[in-house]
């Protein structure tokens, strides 16, 4: 395995790394704007456990990288369809 450096800023080198530096600048420093480098750690590991966490993707079916890491994901959308056919059922019934 060898460390290839690719040029900054040019996604078609590395696209998911320049990815992700566009999503820390957008939903992390530019709106939080740490007060200092000291503030900038603490911020960025607080995002980070959002983002791994709590954030849901629509590119792995609206869950989060955790539980699709953790394989929870056919559980999530096993119960997310069982609540879509309940909540269908109770409508035609109420009709």
């Amino acid at each position: 395995m060898t460390h290839v450096r690719i040029s900054p800023y040019y996604p078609q080198s590395n696209g998911k790394i320049e990815c992700w530096h566009k999503t820390l600048r957008g939903d992390c420093i530019r709106p939080l704007v740490p007060l200092s480098l000291v503030d900038t750690p603490g911020l960025v590991t607080r995002f980070v456990g959002h983002y791994n966490d709590q954030r849901l993707r629509s590119a792995i079916g609206y869950v989060t990288p955790r539980d699709k890491t953790l394989s929870r994901d056919k559980v999530m959308h096993e119960a997310r369809d069982r609540k879509i056919a309940e909540s269908r059922a109770r409508s035609r019934r109420q009709r």
